[in-house]
């Protein structure tokens, strides 16, 4: 069946290349690129629609804007009455600031978690009627994009590396919500999940050399956007597809 998609942050990366492959699909999905850049969020949607895709479709969001998180939603609601798949892909890392524990950049840290989770709380929470419209028992889903760095029980380990106290602490408070939310909704069959692509070149990282390409990364997500009946909730998996410790 066709469902109508959003994926946040979306105009570039692991995010712009998960809305190609799912606007590939024989299913013909309509899929929300949204952006906070307005200009490179509609230059993406226009490369795509002159790819083929026509049913990408282009929404304004900036996740730590409300106003802005609202008025997609309204757009949508207008536009397609649902939500079937929400995409939690929007996030920065701050890899340029001071990141150690003992020397952290408060201003990042702050940016870091008004992004990275306060931006996906009222998003999600912002979204969650439109996910709820649904006549019958059909499964919608959240899938909030992750790192191998959010896992507390990945970062213990004595060989760990990688401390980056503003990036991982937003991102594992992320996995936290996304433990509690997938126990609140399992009882309207509204799968929420966590994965990590694991290391994948691009700009968030400064396009550091030697990771996934952001097909690759995009790949990894793919399945956990797309879950039928049987597919998991409350779970966190790796971008080989099985399961990763919290």
């Amino acid at each position: 069946m066709s469902k109508v998609i959003l994926v946040t942050g979306s105009n570039a990366g692991i995010g712009l290349e998960l809305v190609r492959l799912l606007a590939e699909k024989p299913e013909g999905h309509t899929v929300y690129l949204s952006a906070r850049n307005e200009t490179a969020g509609r230059e993406a949607v226009a490369q795509l629609h002159a790819d083929g895709l026509k049913n990408v479709k282009f929404v304004k969001l900036d996740v730590s804007n409300l106003e802005t998180v609202k008025a997609a939603k309204e757009t949508i609601e207008k536009a397609e009455g649902k939500l079937d798949v929400l995409v939690n892909n929007a996030g920065i890392s701050k890899f340029g600031s001071a990141q150690d524990a003992t020397n952290v950049d408060m201003a990042a840290l702050r940016e870091a978690m008004e992004i990275n989770f306060f931006g996906l709380v009222q998003t999600t929470i912002a979204f969650l009627p439109l996910i709820r419209n649904k006549s019958g028992n059909e499964i919608r889903t959240i899938l909030n994009v992750s790192t191998d760095m959010a896992s507390n029980a990945y970062q213990a380990r004595p060989d760990s590396s990688l401390h980056v106290v503003a990036y991982n602490t937003s991102k594992a408070a992320a996995n936290s919500y996304t433990i509690a939310l997938a126990h609140e909704l399992k009882k309207e069959n509204i799968k929420v999940n966590a994965v990590t692509p694991g290391f994948t070149t691009t700009k968030l990282n400064f396009n550091a050399p030697g990771g996934k390409t952001a097909k690759e990364g995009a790949e990894s997500l793919l399945p956990f956007t797309l879950l039928g009946e049987d597919g998991p909730t409350g779970k966190f998996f790796g971008g080989d597809g099985k399961e990763f410790p919290w």
